[in-house]
């Protein structure tokens, strides 16, 4: 990519199947432009609903293993409407302290008690439930998979258990790990075998390549959220372009397995070289490599003159993270060269910082 006329290589994308300029998603728009215009022009309750959407909903439910699904304009709004539907004042609302900013503004805009525990700590979040659960009528917790700005897979299946021992609704965010994880690239619920009932969230604006974002249910759920959801019934439909290329990326990335394959050999072979670098790297389980290289300004520096090698990788720091970071995102569309150039980069500029 150029970045203001500089040529870099890119790794800071959540395109992680190297989706978003597949030529089947382009071919998938055009013809959704074509046929049903640019955009949906309304509520889909109203004058906004197109075949293109339910297809897309039948696909997302089949890939997840679930009845229905619901897609939203964007993944914010999914969570930011299904939240508030689910619980209200009476209610208790249980989060991961490193969920994304949306789960949070949906647990704050529902008007329920509203509780976080430590990062990935399940014995605090039991703890929470033992004290907190009896004093209100329903409880949802709420967590990432693979969390955004780490890049690690939290504990779902103990999760899952206290969600069913103490009476609790769960919602899993799959936004990182829809694409990447599981048998059929359907998550980290498919890779663990969860078969337990939840509410599956996650964008199609990452490894799918395309924009908006869904939730995978009951039909059930599906029918009560298409009503009360505000992040639904108040915003006009996903565009059908969009919806046309999330389609097409459904079906590639349930059937063309070689890509998360090559994201698998991409990552490892990232981290190998971190490892003969010795630079710290969070613990990750998905396409997300995490660097800690000192302070707020030295891992602003650090980026740039990763930048300056021609490496595309800025720097995330407080109060968007607890502690600055280098944050690498890997593609499946990533070369063994480029790999090797973003190792030789961190090589050369790691020397300077030790």
């Amino acid at each position: 990519m150029d970045v203001d006329g500089k040529p870099v290589l890119q790794f800071a994308s959540n395109d992680y199947l190297g989706l978003s300029g597949d030529r089947r998603l382009i071919e998938a728009a055009c013809r959704a432009v074509r046929l049903y215009g640019a955009g949906a022009t309304g509520s889909r309750l109203l004058s906004g609903e197109r075949e293109v959407h339910r297809e897309l909903e039948r696909a997302l439910a089949g890939w997840k293993g679930c009845e229905d699904c619901l897609v939203f304009s964007s993944g914010y709004l999914a969570n930011l409407g299904t939240i508030p539907a689910l619980v209200g004042k009476r209610d208790l609302v249980v989060g991961d302290a490193y969920n994304h900013a949306c789960l949070r503004g949906g647990a704050e805009l529902s008007g329920a008690t509203h509780r976080l525990y430590p990062h990935g700590d399940c014995s605090a979040l039991e703890r929470l439930l033992i004290e907190q659960r009896d004093r209100h009528r329903r409880c949802l917790i709420c967590t990432d998979s693979v969390f955004s700005m780490d890049g690690d897979l939290v504990d779902l299946a103990r999760i899952a258990d206290l969600a069913r021992r103490y009476g609790c609704m769960l919602l899993v965010d799959e936004a990182h790990a829809t694409g990447v994880l599981g048998p059929t690239g359907a998550g980290a619920v498919e890779q663990l075998g969860l078969t337990r009932s939840l509410v599956q969230m996650g964008t199609l604006s990452k490894a799918l390549g395309s924009q908006g974002g869904y939730v995978c249910g009951s039909a059930e759920l599906v029918d009560y959220l298409r009503n009360r959801a505000r992040g639904f019934v108040y915003t006009t439909g996903l565009a059908p372009a969009t919806a046309a290329a999330a389609l097409e990326a459904v079906h590639i990335a349930r059937t063309e397995t070689s890509r998360r394959a090559l994201l698998r050999q991409n990552i490892a072979r990232l981290r190998a070289g971190i490892d003969k670098i010795g630079i710290a790297q969070l613990p990750s389980a998905a396409a997300i490599l995490c660097l800690r290289v000192g302070d707020i300004e030295a891992t602003r520096r650090f980026a740039g003159e990763l930048f300056d090698a021609g490496i595309f990788a800025p720097s995330i720091r407080p109060p968007t993270v607890p502690t600055s970071r280098i944050r690498l995102s890997l593609m499946a569309t990533h070369s063994e060269a480029m790999i090797d150039s973003l190792i030789a980069a961190l090589t050369k500029v790691s020397s300077r910082f030790s």
